[in-house]
């Protein structure tokens, strides 16, 4: 017998007004505390790593380059054991494991001596980095619902990029200091770590609200009926191509400013800035103002307007020179804000759409597929603009589209 995938029908219930613009009044504040200090945490170390096995260990850029790679897949592979996890009713346990496991990491790292203790070290960091975005969404999930989930995981996200900022500053500031203070960085990122893995904890959060009759409780946006695991899936295929947007900004565009238009990378570096003040200062405040419009149309936007983002970059980069870096900067703001939809979007489609006792499982497939976006667009980007610029921003254009297509059509009503 064969089974087909019908287009997903409207959904029954929508919510009616846009929660109020105060996020963080919905999660604890010694979570909300913890976020702030991990995010510092992270920002004072993450961006190092490189330059810490190069600097402080003398390994060569390869080697420590593939121990990065090793780690980050790593990570991944403990993903879908995260979301086993939660399915047990795991919530703030596992996001202080995560944050547990940061600690643990930063203090082989200090401790390595060579190329075997990085590795060992960029391992322990990956898991608990890969594990963290699915324990962290189960956590909100499990103090908040409905569109303040959503407004919570916004806040979740801008606070975690003001921080992963400031923490670069701080890291860039102190780097004249040499391997020294790179030590030293990473001995106040375990101490951040730890720090929120006890305020974490300390939140002692488990399981799913669960009626007197013992079924999940309804949420006010709650799909009327189960959503099946094959719209999940097909959810969780199509964020592939989204993915990659991650590293347009960090690989894509300075790699063709520089090798194509031959501008200078400050320009690169501008781009990237004004992309992270505009997160910071938009997320929240796209998502609530989106609290009336389903979570699937705002997905699906998302990636029409990435797609028409990519156009934009191929147009203005066949500029050639300062016009075309000057065209660069101008399709950088609405490809920041295609961005800001999918990151608002997604993960808050996922949530609502998931059943309560599968939650773990769907949070860590979506994880999943933008990891695994994320670990194969460096070489698939640069590979592309190889060939050349259409190569990259047509193809580009082009998935993502067709992944945007494929939520609209397919994706969870809600």
């Amino acid at each position: 017998m064969t089974t087909t995938l019908a287009p997903a029908h409207r959904p029954v219930r929508r919510p009616t007004a846009r929660p109020a613009l105060r996020p963080w009044s919905h999660l604890p504040r010694r979570y909300a505390v913890a976020l702030g200090v991990d995010a510092l945490g992270a920002g004072l170390l993450r961006p190092f790593l490189l330059l810490y096995g190069v600097s402080v260990l003398h390994l060569t850029a390869g080697r420590t380059g593939l121990a990065l790679t090793v780690g980050l897949f790593a990570g991944l592979a403990a993903v879908p054991l995260t979301g086993r996890w939660i399915d047990r009713g795991a919530r703030s346990s596992a996001a202080a494991l995560a944050l547990l496991l940061r600690a643990l990491g930063v203090v082989v790292l200090m401790a390595a001596d060579g190329p075997v203790g990085f590795t060992a070290a960029v391992v322990v960091l990956g898991v608990g980095n890969q594990s963290w975005p699915t324990a962290h969404a189960a956590v909100v999930t499990a103090v908040t619902e409905g569109r303040a989930r959503d407004a919570a995981l916004a806040a979740g996200r801008s606070l975690r990029n003001a921080g992963l900022g400031l923490g670069a500053l701080i890291a860039t500031a102190v780097l004249a200091g040499g391997a020294g203070a790179l030590r030293t960085l990473a001995a106040v990122t375990g101490v951040a770590f730890l720090a929120a893995a006890a305020l974490t904890f300390s939140l002692r959060l488990s399981g799913t609200r669960r009626r007197a009759a013992g079924r999940p409780a309804a949420t006010p946006d709650a799909p009327a009926a189960p959503v099946a695991a094959v719209r999940l899936g097909v959810l969780g295929i199509a964020n592939l191509p989204y993915a990659f947007c991650f590293d347009v900004l960090e690989v894509a565009l300075p790699a063709l400013l520089v090798t194509r238009l031959h501008a200078s990378a400050a320009w690169a570096s501008g781009i990237f800035v004004g992309n992270t003040v505009l997160v910071i200062a938009a997320q929240v405040a796209v998502v609530v103002r989106l609290g009336r419009r389903a979570r699937r149309s705002a997905l699906a936007g998302a990636g029409l307007l990435l797609a028409a983002s990519y156009l934009g970059f191929w147009a203005a980069g066949s500029l050639g020179g300062t016009a075309g870096a000057i065209g660069l900067v101008a399709v950088a703001v609405p490809y920041t804000l295609g961005e800001i939809l999918y990151t608002g979007s997604g993960t808050a489609l996922v949530v609502a759409s998931a059943p309560p006792e599968r939650l773990g499982r769907a949070l860590a497939r979506w994880e999943l597929s933008t990891g695994l976006g994320k670990a194969l667009a460096p070489a698939a980007l640069t590979a592309l603009l190889g060939v050349g610029p259409g190569a990259l921003w047509g193809a580009l254009a082009a998935a993502t589209a067709l992944g945007a297509a494929a939520v609209r059509r397919w994706g969870p009503a809600i």
